[in-house]
């Protein structure tokens, strides 16, 4: 063979190995995708979906579908994206039933923003799964970022996030400071908040962050506030805490440390440590001894500032351990709205004891309460009628009960057309958790921020990430949201102002499964919201 020939064959030869490492390596290297733009990482479906991928959650296939249908409904209108960021896997059964819930709210808030006629622009909405406890939401806040870069994908807003972590917190932040406008939609941790001063000003730690839940410190003077116009005055209560590095447990330990107690001292604040918010590890062990340093006192009531898996443990220790047939009551924050899809009916049967009786109930502020708007209301027109001796008129009824139960009938509406149209969410929303309600009036005030930046815009157009987060502090007086779950009125840092929090008790009951009842409104300030929502100069 000529020299010029093996010289061609042995280049020849080196390109093909050149080019089967470099296909190799590439296919080495390719991620092994869940999903269209979903990656799996160590085990978890990590990344951004809107197209009916349920992230191998059984639970939210049906809903996730629901929204990718609406998805395409509305794909050849003006419209934006919206992402929904919260975990959606996990091994505890009851932790996939309130991501559906969550879900079910968000769909049902989609569809009625995007329901108006003539209202551009409509919500594309996508989920992103940031992994557990937001372990992998840098990954995902890249991909949200892009989506906002995106003249295709038009992110104008995320919202959901439902732990108030230190992961979650670095999200927010990224996030604002790069000018994507946020919506917590469950977050009540106080540090993830923009700080309201006296001079109508705000220390935006956010900078286009809004908040529809009240914060620990709020829900924690509600249930003063009611416990207090309830005449429960001279209670003698005591502290109980989680010492693991958690923005809810701290905030809330701290605003209860803060309440003013009208009664007698009680003993001194009793911490814990759990390994996880979804792990007991030995909390059993140690709430067998604050259980019994508690009966040892004259403590009535208890401020629990843990996360609901714990406040489950705690509750059936304090029952377990016999008081000398006396009661007590738990009180704790937003976040014991799942507590009774953990409970069992041995663990009710617990609560209750032998002869029937309740030995513990378990109070809390939830964000909202289906019961709540007609309750109330009811109880507002029997005092009215006894005052004036008449029925009251319809204005004359108050808006701070009427608006929220109109949206209230309205989310019912739209659930009962859902389910004719034939559209499966993969069960009927339970909105006694709150979790529905809140995650749909949280797409109820995105959808507005969208139509107010819109207005006076040619229809062809959107507005632009800056535009949506600007509308937040505007969302008050005549531009107050009608939400299910109270007015929204949002204050210059985004802050909800006011707003209520439904005072619910689980009670054991006497026999069978106990009840999960609404007991009455708890208000931040001590008295209802303003007349449309005018927020008050001087608010802090």
């Amino acid at each position: 063979m000529p020299r010029w020939k093996k010289i061609l064959y042995s280049l020849l030869g080196v390109l093909v190995l050149v080019a089967g490492v470099t296909l190799t390596t590439s296919l080495v290297r390719k991620p092994d995708t869940c999903a269209d733009g979903v990656e799996r990482i160590d085990g978890e479906c990590v990344g951004v979906n809107g197209e009916g991928y349920d992230f191998g959650t059984p639970e939210i296939a049906d809903v996730a579908r629901a929204v990718a249908r609406e998805n395409d409904r509305i794909e050849d209108q003006p419209h934006v994206t919206v992402a929904m960021m919260l975990p959606l896997q996990s091994g505890r059964e009851a932790l996939r039933r309130q991501m559906r819930s969550d879900l079910q709210g968000a769909y049902l808030g989609q569809r009625q923003a995007n329901s108006g006629e003539g209202e551009p622009p409509k919500i594309r909405l996508v989920l992103a799964n940031p992994g557990r406890d937001y372990g992998h939401q840098a990954k995902v806040v890249d991909t949200l970022l892009r989506m906002a870069a995106s003249p295709e994908d038009r992110l104008r807003a995320v919202t959901g996030f439902n732990l108030s972590l230190a992961a979650t917190e670095a999200a927010v932040k990224r996030l604002t400071a790069h000018k994507v406008p946020v919506l917590a939609a469950r977050i009540s941790g106080d540090r993830i908040a923009n700080e309201d001063r006296a001079d109508g000003m705000a220390r935006l730690r956010f900078p286009g962050l809004a908040r529809i839940l009240p914060t620990n410190n709020d829900a924690a003077q509600a249930l003063a506030d009611f416990n207090g116009g309830q005449g429960r005055r001279n209670l003698r209560t005591v502290l109980v805490y989680d010492k693991r590095p958690d923005g809810y447990n701290e905030s809330l330990a701290r605003a209860f440390s803060r309440i003013k107690e009208q009664g007698p001292a009680g003993p001194a604040a009793m911490s814990f440590e759990s390994p996880a918010i979804d792990e007991a590890g030995s909390t059993g062990n140690q709430f067998t001894q604050t259980a019994n340093n508690i009966c040892d006192s004259e403590a009535d009531t208890v401020y629990f500032a843990g996360r609901t898996l714990h406040l489950r443990i705690f509750a059936l220790k304090l029952a377990q351990v016999g008081c000398e047939g006396r009661h007590y009551t738990i009180v704790s924050g937003s976040d014991a709205a799942s507590l009774r899809q953990d409970m069992t009916e041995r663990d009710w049967a617990s609560l209750r004891g032998d002869d029937g009786r309740p030995k513990v109930t378990v109070q809390y502020a939830a964000p909202a309460h289906p019961d709540a708007w007609t309750t109330e209301l009811a109880a507002w027109t029997k005092d009215w009628r006894a005052r004036h001796g008449r029925a009251p008129k319809p204005q004359e009824l108050p808006q701070y009960l009427t608006e929220p139960k109109a949206a209230l009938d309205t989310l019912r509406a739209r659930i009962t057309a859902t389910r004719r149209e034939g559209i499966s969410l993969g069960s009927t929303p339970n909105l006694e958790d709150s979790r529905t309600m809140l995650v749909h009036d949280g797409l109820l005030t995105i959808g507005k921020a969208l139509h107010q930046a819109q207005q006076g815009a040619p229809d062809t157009t959107v507005p632009s990430r800056e535009d949506v987060g600007r509308q937040w502090s505007l969302l008050h007086s005549r531009h107050r949201v009608q939400a299910t779950s109270g007015l929204i009125c949002l204050t210059t840092g985004g802050n909800a102002y006011d707003k209520p929090a439904a005072i619910v008790e689980l009670d054991p009951g006497r026999e069978g499964r106990g009840t999960l009842k609404f007991v009455g409104l708890g208000w931040p300030t001590g008295r209802p919201q303003p007349k449309n929502c005018v927020i008050p100069s001087g608010t802090p």
